[in-house]
């Protein structure tokens, strides 16, 4: 049987130098975890424009359901700009006060959260009260789900006490190893290794898991009963950093959720988000058996 994970938060345009793109840290969970086998729903919100008309035909051309996809009549679809570093990282400038920040909490999303085996969210939506207010009502509303807090920084919001409250609400985080000394600043955090990163997160906020994302370097997990857990990186030819994250992310949970080990899921969404990085954005199509031959040509190399 499938598993069901609800990603709650922002659908965005992403506009690039060579044109738009549809995006959002959400959007690109569910288009991955779909492709592994799994039952992704996208629960976030658009404006009742051209643009939010056009993330519909975009949807349904990635095979992502819209039936959680509200509409707003006041505020705009969203929209991000990109901009590249030199090191080929994405600088994201979203556009403040769109539709994803005022996702409704309604009975649709309450049965919808009921019946996930996760929840995922993001920091992003936690900017003004409305979508914030949604996702703890969501929480708190489904206990038996694993919920996942993907803790990527925006140079424009942080607030500490929406942070504290949902580490506090999460079973797995999962941050940026680059950005680990900004958080340890503002958590009031002794600066360490990434063991102690972890465990300080897990002694401090109860949760299970820290997974850490480090680029080249591969990924690693601390775990509150097994521990460390490290999987190095791969060598390959990059063409953009944008999705692999998340590409992690749904290969980690395609595997945690089917109740294999730590090391396996870490390896495992290790390699999906290596290979998201050698294809151009988010939602290049590559499904579970193209990882797993990713996996045995590159460790055998």
């Amino acid at each position: 049987m499938r598993k069901k994970i609800v990603a709650f938060g922002e659908v965005v345009w992403d506009i690039l130098p060579e044109g738009k793109v549809l995006g959002g840290t959400p959007t690109n969970l569910v288009f991955r975890i779909n492709s592994f086998g799994e039952e992704g729903h996208l629960l976030t919100r658009i404006g009742d424009d051209e643009l939010g008309q056009q993330v519909l035909f975009r949807l349904g051309e990635l095979g992502i359901s819209t039936g959680d996809v509200q509409v707003d009549f006041e505020f705009p679809t969203g929209t991000v700009h990109i901009t590249f570093e030199e090191n080929h990282e994405p600088v994201f400038h979203v556009t403040p006060d769109v539709a994803f920040d005022h996702i409704e909490f309604s009975a649709e999303s309450l049965i919808l959260v009921r019946q996930a085996d996760c929840l995922f969210f993001g920091l992003l939506p936690q900017r003004f009260g409305i979508s914030k207010n949604t996702i703890r009502e969501l929480i708190r509303e489904s206990p038996s789900s694993l919920k996942f807090f993907d803790l990527k920084l925006f140079k424009h919001f942080f607030n500490v006490n929406v942070v504290e409250n949902l580490l506090r609400s999460s079973h797995i985080i999962r941050v940026k190893e680059k950005e680990i000394g900004f958080l340890s600043k503002q958590l009031n955090f002794v600066e360490g290794s990434l063991e102690d990163f972890g465990e300080q997160l897990i002694q401090k906020y109860k949760v299970e898991m820290v997974l850490i994302t480090r680029g080249a370097k591969g990924v690693f997990a601390f775990h509150k009963e097994q521990g460390a857990f490290y999987d190095d990186g791969y060598l390959v030819t990059l063409k953009d950093n944008i999705g692999s994250g998340m590409a992690f992310s749904a290969g980690f949970l395609h595997y945690y959720l089917r109740g294999r080990s730590i090391h396996e899921s870490l390896s495992f969404g290790n390699a999906a988000g290596a290979l998201n990085a050698t294809r151009t954005g988010a939602t290049s199509s590559f499904n579970k058996d193209e990882v797993l031959q990713f996996m045995k040509q590159n460790r055998e190399a």
